[in-house]
């Protein structure tokens, strides 16, 4: 039998064994990917984080932003009449947008000159800058109507409005009731009532004027002018 050489045998032992440690350059792989792995997470919980507490910043802002728009509407109305003052309370909750658009026409004027253009005794008088397309027949059969009510009925004379209708050219005409409406809220959108000058409204509605009740002797808003105290 053949003797091995102990070269030989040394030879043979080093290629039994197989590598059993992973590489350097693996190892520094994986090092590199689990770091770019925890650096996502990072900054992925950054960004979340930063844009939460912004969102929760803008909402605080935001409604501070309308609770102070809010508390810069004004709360009364003196409309200044060729008869005298009249002081009117804005329902700026119950009718806000209504009243913010009162607001935007008398920051503009549009109620300065405007006339009473109708005055129906035991119903309303009416302030307009354009010809009510409705009827004369409608107006005089209305007057008739509400001339024989009884005052028990569930809305209050002195509540102002305006129309429901829609005004070409952007229009807003005025109505101040005079006597407990039954339909009030099928013809007017009420968006505030008379605290002072009931007296101006009542001499307003005793004006003579002809058979389609339109004043005979003009009567008209000088100024609208807003306030937050009376």
């Amino acid at each position: 039998m053949a003797r091995i050489k102990p070269q030989a045998l040394l030879l043979q032992s080093k290629k039994k064994k197989a590598p059993s440690g992973v590489s350097v350059p693996t190892i520094i792989v994986y090092i590199l990917i689990v770091a770019v792995m925890v650096f996502s997470l990072f900054s992925t919980y950054k960004y979340w984080s930063r844009r939460s507490i912004l969102q929760t910043q803008d909402g605080i802002s935001n409604r501070k932003f309308i609770e102070r728009k809010k508390s810069d509407i004004p709360n009364y109305a003196l409309i200044s009449t060729s008869k005298g003052q009249i002081t009117v309370e804005l329902y700026k909750d119950g009718s806000p947008d209504i009243v913010n658009e009162f607001i935007d026409f008398s920051q503009k004027g549009h109620f300065k000159g405007m006339q009473f253009t109708r005055v129906v005794k035991n119903f309303v008088i009416q302030g307009s800058k354009i010809e009510n397309s409705e009827a004369t027949e409608d107006w005089t059969s209305r007057g008739k109507h509400y001339s024989q009510l009884n005052t028990s009925l569930k809305h209050e004379a002195f509540m102002l409005g305006t129309s429901k209708a829609t005004h070409e050219g952007g229009g807003f005409d005025l109505f101040i009731t005079t006597a407990p409406i039954p339909d009030l809220n099928d013809k007017i959108n009420i968006f505030g009532r008379v605290i002072k000058g009931e007296d101006v409204v009542q001499e307003i509605e005793e004006v003579d004027t002809d058979d389609h009740y339109r004043p005979k002797t003009p009567v008209q808003i000088n100024e609208v002018t807003l306030k937050h105290k009376t």
